[in-house]
């Protein structure tokens, strides 16, 4: 394990807890929501922490990764959720003719956060159509529980899936990272010890 395969992992992590968190109360951490969204829009940024924008962006992420390898304090639907995502980006990379699709319609949606703004509904929701259209076409399918009512509500389903989308962004990376499932086993201590460390220079660096 290393920094940069950590900060993949608390990407995949946070945006899988900002979707949970939206299923269940229909709100979440927005500050967390604008940091996963501005991953999806970042294809070629040069270094691990660019995807991000600055490792703050990910604090979410990296608690939730934290309370993950505490094995007393595991949220399973987060868990369950995410490493769903690993699967589907496998099931993903396999179908170069959705990975064009996917890219295209990300580069559809930058223009209209020039228009709107990146947390914009309108640019949400574009996001969450090209998720239903491309991944949601594919096996696994991730599944979220939660609030009935909350799932029933467009702008929050819209949400979810933009937060799934930005999963997937951060599971590609992950791959890409050389990062596999087994290393979250293997290595659990070194990966916590990676995280606590990220976490606290994150927070002096923005204290």
């Amino acid at each position: 394990m290393n920094e940069e395969r950590v900060l993949a992992l608390a990407g995949l992590f946070q945006a899988t807890t900002l979707a949970q968190q939206l299923a269940n109360d229909g709100r979440c951490d927005e500050v967390a929501m604008a940091g996963s969204v501005a991953s999806v829009f970042r294809i070629d940024a040069p270094s691990v922490v660019g995807v991000y924008g600055d490792v703050s962006a990910v604090r979410l992420g990296l608690r939730q990764l934290i309370t993950l390898l505490d094995e007393s304090n595991r949220d399973v639907a987060i868990t369950r959720m995410a490493f769903t995502v690993m699967r589907l980006e496998r099931s993903l990379a396999r179908r170069s003719d959705l990975l064009d699709q996917l890219q295209q319609g990300i580069v559809s949606a930058q223009r209209q956060v020039e228009h709107f703004g990146q947390e914009s509904p309108q640019v949400i929701k574009r996001l969450a159509e090209l998720y239903a259209t491309t991944l949601s076409t594919l096996k696994p399918r991730v599944m979220v529980t939660g609030n009935p009512q909350q799932l029933q509500q467009p702008p929050v389903v819209e949400k979810v899936r933009a937060s799934l989308l930005a999963a997937v962004r951060s599971a590609v990376l992950w791959r890409q990272l050389g990062g596999r499932q087994w290393q979250m086993l293997l290595y659990r201590k070194q990966c916590g010890m990676l995280a606590r460390g990220l976490l606290t220079g994150s927070t002096i660096s923005n204290s």
